[in-house]
């Protein structure tokens, strides 16, 4: 009987991560589809600037997951429904606020800012509150372990973004269109999604929401923040110091591993969620979980960049356009950085599987320093070239961190445990 449940479990287990994968390989396809078109259509330079605003909107993203989706995950996957609705309306509700602050002072930084470089983040403000709303939904879908829902909600932003490209590209050719065509395909799938809830975001609740949760929101806001906040500085500094171009380079190099991002991505949906499940059914396999999670990721990032490593020119040409050049000569460094980031992201879901938010903050803080130190001195000394290695040896060497960190949260619990059985 024991290994029966213990089968349905697992095949459990196994089809919400498939819906995790195939959500955000849905996901990543948008998003790559979309820096093709910027890359193919506008030159080196140009993505660059995109880049830019991209990177932007990550940090806020992820700003809007530590204070939002990352706490419902942690403390209302497979709750009951009713449950599940009063935490996700107020959720939501607390993530289109933040897109409206964030939006606001992208709006009034692009109008200081002036030129294409500030019409590119007037844009990113007009469309940030529904973008953020609308990844708000798949991971409370996700929660609620109805991962098909988030599927089909990316689903229909892909198809909304067909038309919208096609716009941007025939008529206007320019990052702000772009940017507004990702953006307002987005703002449909974030209304879709209301439809799927059947909950309507509750803006009011959100002092409540923070308040509630603050204890896990301001240490993850942190974590997510320098884990993004990073990655802008990085970039920012690497286009003071050697141009646009090398950004640009750097971010075509990522973006031939969007695949493997759809791995990354897609899996990370669902760890924490899965991870709580391990933790509360079997504490003493959620690091065999973690492992298994992190070696495999870093596995598929390994097979997929040397697979990288063996694509023809003409071919790279055909994707990227002017971008394959620079952006072919990074594929191994970038590769090595962003597997030792999914073998990382093993250990970050044990951590916050585990609610150990001041030991996965302690973790990225060191991370991030290393890893915007590294990127910088590496641009200082060789370029994009140079950043891409720094970057890979901060995360490889990171990786000590992350482990131990969850090795004594791991004990840690266990060792509460057997107290509270021994009073008990």
């Amino acid at each position: 009987m024991r290994s029966l449940l213990r089968s349905q479990a697992v095949r459990a287990m196994a089809g919400r991560l498939s819906w995790g994968l195939g959500d955000q390989a849905v996901s990543s396809i948008t998003n790559f589809v979309v820096g093709l078109f910027v890359a193919r259509s506008l030159g080196t330079f140009a993505f660059g600037m995109f880049s830019l605003a991209w990177v932007s909107y990550g940090v806020v993203l992820n700003l809007s997951r530590g204070l939002t989706t990352d706490p419902l995950m942690v403390r209302f996957s497979g709750v009951p429904t009713e449950t599940w609705r009063t935490a996700t309306a107020r959720a939501t509700g607390t993530a289109l606020s933040a897109g409206v602050l964030a939006g606001a002072i992208s709006v009034v930084a692009g109008l200081v800012v002036g030129g294409p470089i500030g019409g590119a983040f007037v844009a990113l403000g007009l469309v940030i509150p529904t973008l953020l709303l609308q990844d708000a939904w798949r991971f409370s879908f996700f929660a609620a372990g109805h991962g098909k829902k988030a599927f089909v909600n990316d689903v229909v932003w892909g198809v909304a973004l067909i038309p919208a490209l096609f716009i941007a590209h025939r008529w206007f050719d320019s990052v702000v269109a772009f940017i507004l065509a990702w953006g307002l395909s987005g703002a449909v799938a974030a209304g879709y999604g209301c439809l799927q809830a059947g909950v309507r975001p509750d803006p009011r609740g959100t002092l409540d929401w923070l308040k509630r949760h603050r204890d896990l929101g301001t240490r993850y806001l942190i974590e997510n923040v320098s884990n993004s906040g990073s990655t802008q500085l990085r970039m920012y500094g690497l286009g003071a110091i050697a141009g646009l171009e090398s950004v640009g380079a750097v971010r075509g190099a990522e973006l031939l591993l969007g695949p493997f991002f759809a791995l990354l991505m897609g899996l990370s949906l669902v760890t924490v969620a899965e991870g709580a499940r391990v933790l509360q059914r079997a504490p003493h396999r959620l690091r065999h979980f973690c492992a298994v999670l992190g070696a495999g990721q870093a596995a598929a990032a390994l097979v997929w960049g040397l697979a990288l490593l063996l694509v023809p020119d003409d071919a790279g040409r055909f994707v990227l356009g002017d971008v394959w050049a620079p952006a072919s000569e990074l594929i191994l460094p970038v590769t090595i950085g962003i597997a030792a980031a999914g073998f990382n992201t093993g250990a970050a879901a044990g951590l916050r599987a585990l609610g150990a938010a001041k030991r996965s903050l302690r973790a990225q803080l060191i991370n991030s320093a290393g890893y915007v130190g590294f990127g910088l001195i590496g641009a200082f000394l060789a370029g994009a070239s140079g950043s891409a290695w720094g970057v890979a040896l901060a995360i490889t060497s990171g990786s000590a961190v992350w482990w131990l960190q969850l090795h004594s949260a791991l004990k840690e619990h266990l060792t509460s445990e057997k107290e509270e059985m021994r009073t008990s």
